[in-house]
């Protein structure tokens, strides 16, 4: 009886395969970044008719990103290398996929950034793909490269479009080039969009704003007059450190790279530097935010009265987490609920810092109590709980670790005697000032904010009278450091009652 023997058919990549050779090729050329050497395959064997090519999306992404980092000397067209890759990707029908796009985004975008951004912002309605940040980069660095202000302005535009915030490489791309175009009413827009994304700035970020207010354009942007009350009135609706209403004053700025002292003066200038909050609007969204949830998961009617209670009692100066401070440290055999340790807490900070509104709330568990109260009075909150849950984010969103550095409290005992940690005096982030400074942190990496560099910018007179500046304006100043500042905490002083109601601003109420 004959037999019939069935020929398997190669696994593809595998030995024997048609393309074998090629897949090998294209792994080992991923590995030694080879863009040359991987065209050159990947060109041989589709000029071969007798064995076409057969590859895998991630394949072709493979030679995209090749060409994409490509030495341009190795590779002399990097840009009708990658058209040639990605046609034969779809005539395969391998679906593209975003790093698809944007490595063909980030070739072409140096011989025709109008290409580069037509890829990226058609890649939605052709290929059902959302762009990401990584995607508008290279375009918008192309366009920065050839001064073209509008079309940089466009792609911002379409980043916003597409719920895609940019961040501090880009926003400073866009502010050289509207730097380069003279145009201020865009510089004094990222400048504001590069306050609320960054904290601190790079170096290559602050040569961009130096230069910027070194220029005619800047010198001849400004009201000389304003109104005073209105620009007051804007900062505390912002939460403090920014009015937004325009370039204040007139005439060249003054330039320094600065320290703070330990109490938030500028080392240059000598104007104080603010301890920002969230604005108005992030405070009501926290507050209904957290009365909503406390609505959904406690009892309604509980929490709709202490509404209500609170609603007609708003003179309290502070909040108090007394359930979190009764257990400190009590995670001991003979440890249990210290009503002493709450009671000399209270005892301090009437006593001490002559504050009679205290609100002291009780309940263990039912954060919400407290929280609700401190971010609805809007005032400090005596706690050590680190508010760690994932629900405090999703609460407070992108604004809720500034509320929290700016209202905790932190407190400790010292031979059973309670020691508050108050907030920083100071916010290291991008402040404008009432006069129409700027104050910009940049990076300091051992995060001692004693050593930090600021660039302190004004116009000559606007924070001092020129007579009131002191002779070392112009180079870096030595903050001294105190005992009870590291930084980030500092003690209580005795008899202060602006330092426990720093948090409240009755003007917001």
């Amino acid at each position: 009886m004959a037999t019939t023997t069935t020929r398997r058919r190669p696994r593809r990549g595998s030995k024997g395969a048609p393309n074998s050779d090629l897949f090998r090729t294209l792994t080992d050329c991923t590995r030694r970044g080879d863009a040359a050497a991987a065209m050159a395959a990947f060109d041989a064997a589709v000029s071969d008719p007798d064995a076409p090519p057969r590859l895998a999306a991630h394949q072709y992404n493979q030679l995209l990103h090749l060409l994409a980092t490509a030495d341009r000397s190795s590779v002399p067209s990097p840009a009708a290398a990658a058209r040639r890759v990605f046609s034969h990707m779809l005539q395969a029908g391998a679906p593209p996929s975003e790093a698809t796009i944007t490595s063909l985004a980030r070739v072409t975008a140096a011989d025709d950034p109008d290409e580069a951004f037509h890829l990226v912002a058609t890649m939605k309605d052709k290929h059902g793909l959302a762009p990401r940040l990584r995607s508008y980069s290279p375009v918008l660095a192309a366009f920065r490269r050839t001064g073209d202000a509008a079309k940089a302005y466009a792609v911002e535009a379409h980043m916003a479009a597409s719920g895609v915030p940019p961040e501090e490489p880009e926003l400073a791309a866009l502010l050289d080039v509207s730097s380069a175009a003279g145009d201020a009413d865009k510089v004094y827009e990222y400048m504001h969009k590069l306050r609320q994304t960054v904290g601190c700035v790079t170096e290559e970020t602050a040569q961009l704003v130096e230069g910027w207010f070194r220029t005619d354009q800047a010198a001849m942007t400004g009201k000389p007059q304003w109104d005073a009350a209105q620009v007051k009135d804007a900062i505390v609706l912002n939460g403090g450190g920014c009015h937004q209403l325009g370039w204040l004053g007139a005439g060249p700025w003054t330039v320094q790279r600065v320290r703070a002292e330990a109490d938030g003066q500028c080392g240059g200038c000598k104007c104080r530097l603010s301890c920002v909050d969230i604005d108005m609007e992030e405070t009501q969204r926290f507050a209904d935010s957290v009365a909503g949830l406390a609505l959904e998961r406690e009892t309604k009617a509980n929490f709709s009265q202490f509404q209500e209670w609170l609603e007609a009692n708003k003179g309290y100066e502070a909040i108090v987490d007394a359930a979190n401070i009764a257990l400190y440290q009590q995670n001991f055999a003979e440890g249990g609920f210290s009503l002493t340790q709450t009671t000399n807490m209270y005892s301090y900070i009437v006593g001490y810092v002559s504050l009679l509104d205290v609100l002291i709330i009780w309940y263990v568990k039912l954060f919400r109590y407290w929280l609700y109260a401190a971010i609805k009075l809007n005032r400090l909150l005596v706690t050590n709980d680190e508010m760690r849950d994932h629900i405090f984010e999703l609460l407070g969103s992108s604004f809720f670790p500034k509320w929290k550095q700016r209202h905790r409290v932190k407190y400790t005992f010292n031979k059973g005697k309670a020691v508050l940690l108050m907030p920083p005096p100071y916010s290291s982030e991008i402040q404008e000032s009432e006069m129409g400074s700027w104050h910009i942190p940049m990076e300091e990496k051992s995060g001692d904010e004693r050593i930090r560099i600021w660039l302190c910018i004004s116009r000559t007179g606007s924070c001092k009278e020129p007579d009131e500046v002191t002779a070392t304006n112009g180079v870096v100043q030595e903050a001294p450091p105190t005992e009870a500042y590291n930084g980030v905490q500092q003690g209580l002083p005795e008899n202060k009652a602006e330092s426990i109601t720093g948090g409240k601003r009755k003007d917001r109420d």
